[in-house]
């Protein structure tokens, strides 16, 4: 096939819109809409200094890839942010390869571990909890979102940034939102949009550049630009409501190409009377770390104090500061 813009060879098909790319249209393609997506919503000023949350997977390298070209025309700053869970086996090689692209780019690099800022590693924690299968703790996707959610507005905060931009793409939105309808949490959609209606004090603004892109196009970005990511899965991902959700919905894309990106518009349209039903809920500072939280006790250092209590009961030492 060839190219609907230029007659070359295409490298890919957009069924949703019946249109073919080559690898030079593609690349226009993918970066327009982050740049639609930046503009359409006023999500980078100039001059913001912009922390990326970089795991060293495909959606996040690509993401600091493309910011970093978008910041050669409209000058803002970039810093880079990993967290490191502690996960033997798959973390170590996945913050190598966060770390290559980050000097690759010219963009400082810092790395953030639970260890240190949390206690202990997240395999030490499932160690901890025991066996998730015989319904002996939480499960460790919990504990990791949680206190990933906590240390990387830690870390942001910590480096002054302005937004923290993470790589959400469209497959993760639309997931999110059709999980949050099935579950009846609809107080989570008025705060997970595309812009924030409120800025709490202590919570860095999350940008989500990448929101309009499907996931098959990130992945096939990082390939045809040599751009080298992880691919691997993380040990712990078994979480079956959203993988039923996933092939549901690629199923439904199948058949009807554009479904991904219709249920992304009505969310969209929704977002704004849910933003104003529920972002303007008053949040309290935490007894123990002093982070936003709508209690008194955030959910972070609850799920540390149980971790803690735990392991004392054991009998099992660890590093706690």
């Amino acid at each position: 096939m060839k190219c609907t813009k230029c007659g070359r060879e295409a490298v890919y098909h957009a069924r949703y819109e019946g249109k073919f790319y080559c690898h030079k249209h593609f690349n226009e393609m993918v970066e327009s809409k982050l740049k639609q997506t930046v503009r359409k919503y006023g999500l980078i000023k100039r001059g913001d200094r912009i922390a990326v949350g970089v795991s060293g997977g495909k959606d996040s390298v690509v993401l600091l890839h493309i910011l970093h070209k978008l910041s050669q025309k409209f000058p803002f700053e970039i810093i880079a942010i990993t967290i490191d869970e502690g996960i033997e086996g798959y973390r170590p090689e996945s913050v190598e390869i966060a770390k290559r692209n980050a000097k690759k780019l010219g963009i400082e690099h810092k790395i953030y571990s639970f260890k240190e800022y949390i206690g202990f590693s997240l395999d030490e924690t499932v160690s901890i909890m025991g066996s998730f299968e015989k319904r002996e703790r939480v499960g460790a996707c919990s504990y990791c979102g949680v206190w990933r959610r906590w240390l990387i507005n830690y870390a942001a905060q910590d480096l002054e940034a302005d937004k923290l931009a993470v790589g959400h793409n469209l497959d993760d939105e639309v997931q999110m939102f059709l999980m949050n309808v099935m579950r009846g949490d609809v107080a989570r959609l008025g705060r997970t949009g595309p812009y924030y209606e409120v800025i709490h004090e202590g919570l860095v603004p999350r940008i989500k550049p990448l929101r309009e892109v499907p996931e098959k196009e990130i992945v096939l970005y990082a390939i045809l630009n040599n751009i080298e990511v992880d691919f691997s899965e993380c040990p712990y991902a078994v979480e079956a409501f959203r993988a039923e959700i996933r092939d549901w919905i690629n199923e439904m894309e199948e058949k009807h190409p554009g479904t991904k990106y219709q249920i992304l518009r009505s969310y969209d349209k929704m977002f704004p009377l849910l933003a104003k039903a529920y972002a303007n809920r008053d949040l309290n500072r935490c007894k123990i770390c002093d982070q936003p939280t709508t209690g008194e006790v955030c959910k972070a250092c609850n799920f540390k104090l149980q971790v803690q209590s735990t392991a004392k009961e054991r009998g099992i030492s660890f590093r706690t500061e």
